[in-house]
């Protein structure tokens, strides 16, 4: 890592070598963009994400402004696209996992048109069942959205208090 790095390069470059140490010093600086996009729209998730790093996708997880679902440039992939490319079935498991839980949307469709469940590989049942599961509670979560503004009030929380 060159001298002279902001704090947003040494996160990503924390994120791409799985660096925990590093990215511990970058929070404590907080002199950084949690969400910052590389020339190619990675964010620390991204590389976290792609490269099984599961220390170091909670760490970035765990602050309060990531965004779970940033899309790169080149695929328009999220993290959880990335996420179920990984080789080795317990990292991917473990990651989208993670991600899941964080709340990522599993309906974003890369450039390829593909979904997470769509690129999902055949012999991953458990992801699969997360997945859905996720769907489920964003589909009861958008419901209850929804009934919330059913009075017949028009424009209702406009933020007009004066009803006398």
């Amino acid at each position: 890592m060159a001298d002279g790095a902001s704090n947003n390069e040494r996160l990503l470059y924390a994120a791409r070598t799985d660096n925990e140490d590093l990215l511990l010093e970058v929070f404590e600086e907080s002199d950084f963009d949690i969400n910052y996009q590389d020339g190619l729209g990675n964010t620390a998730l991204h590389y976290a994400a792609s490269h099984g790093s599961l220390i170091v996708l909670e760490h970035i997880l765990s602050h309060d402004e990531c965004d779970v679902d940033p899309v790169n440039r080149l695929e328009k992939a999220t993290p959880l696209h990335l996420a179920l490319r990984l080789e080795d079935a317990d990292s991917r498991k473990a990651v989208a996992e993670s991600l899941l839980e964080a709340g990522a949307d599993t309906t974003i469709k890369d450039k390829y048109g593909e979904t997470a469940l769509d690129i999902l590989r055949d012999d991953d049942a458990e992801i699969r069942q997360l997945i859905q599961k996720a769907r489920a509670q964003n589909r009861i979560s958008n419901a209850d959205i929804a009934n919330d503004d059913d009075d017949d009030e028009p424009g209702s929380d406009s933020g007009s208090e004066d009803e006398d």
